[in-house]
């Protein structure tokens, strides 16, 4: 068991990418605090995955409520050894039509709480602990309409190399995992029914070299890795796992005769 004994603190951990992960730990021995918003979600994840997962209910767009998941989860478990900073929403931000509101909701999810997430967490950190970041492909692939989206995902990855700049000197290793296409709830405003779902899913796959959108399981098995003594010499490393979109993109489907 690669993380016996160990403390996982996931947030978005009430479903797709985040709660895969929580199975995925449990599995291997550690007992695991997930955040979400709903209440019911997070009930589901708590009845599946039994005494060893604790279900808090939280918006991390508020600080307080970071700091009273994080005093839960060591209250509950003594200390922390794993950060997974997962928590994000989508949105569409074209310019010319997009509000404040929507921008700077997207910049406090996926941004503004994967800071202060871990600023929070780190009192609550043992030494050689492991804190990892979750990215996305698109803060590079220039997808139109996601300004604000793939702005946090930049900004995450260098954060990420700035908090293990930081942190190196207690052994703190800080990594990012950058997913491309996931069949996760993130795209259920996209594509709302399983209809819809079907094309979308078909679109996106003919831009991607091993012509599939990855699964939750595939990109919690990084994480995984990353929160391990496996990636012990491991830091400010960022690890996309997006069936190669990002880096061989000229082997995707659309482009084969």
């Amino acid at each position: 068991m690669r993380l016996k004994g160990k403390v996982a603190f996931i947030t978005g951990g009430n479903s797709g990418i985040g709660l895969a992960t929580a199975r995925r730990f449990i599995a291997e021995g550690a007992k695991v605090a997930i955040t979400g918003r709903s209440r019911a979600t997070l009930d589901t994840a708590a009845a599946e995955l039994g005494p060893n997962l604790l279900a808090i209910q939280a918006d991390l767009t508020e600080l307080r409520e970071i700091d009273r998941a994080i005093s839960e989860a060591v209250q509950a478990f003594g200390h922390i050894d794993i950060v997974f900073a997962n928590a994000g929403i989508g949105g569409s931000t074209p310019v010319g039509s997009t509000t404040l509101e929507a921008f700077e909701n997207i910049i406090k999810t996926n941004l503004t709480s994967v800071f202060f997430t871990v600023q929070s967490a780190l009192p609550h950190l043992n030494d050689k602990a492991s804190i990892v970041l979750n990215g996305s492909v698109l803060a590079f692939t220039g997808n139109p309409g996601s300004s604000a989206y793939a702005a946090t995902k930049g900004a995450v990855r260098a954060m990420t190399s700035v908090l293990a700049a930081e942190l190196a000197p207690r052994g703190i290793r800080v990594n990012q995992v950058s997913p491309g296409a996931t069949r996760t709830p993130i795209w259920s405003e996209r594509a709302p029914s399983p209809e819809q779902r079907a094309i979308l899913d078909k679109r996106l796959a003919m831009g991607i070299p091993l012509g599939r959108l990855g699964e939750p399981e595939e990109i919690a098995n990084t994480v995984l890795f990353l929160a391990s003594d496996e990636s012990s010499n491991v830091t400010a490393a960022d690890i996309a796992v997006d069936g190669g979109a990002a880096g061989a993109p000229l082997g995707a489907l659309i482009y084969r005769s």
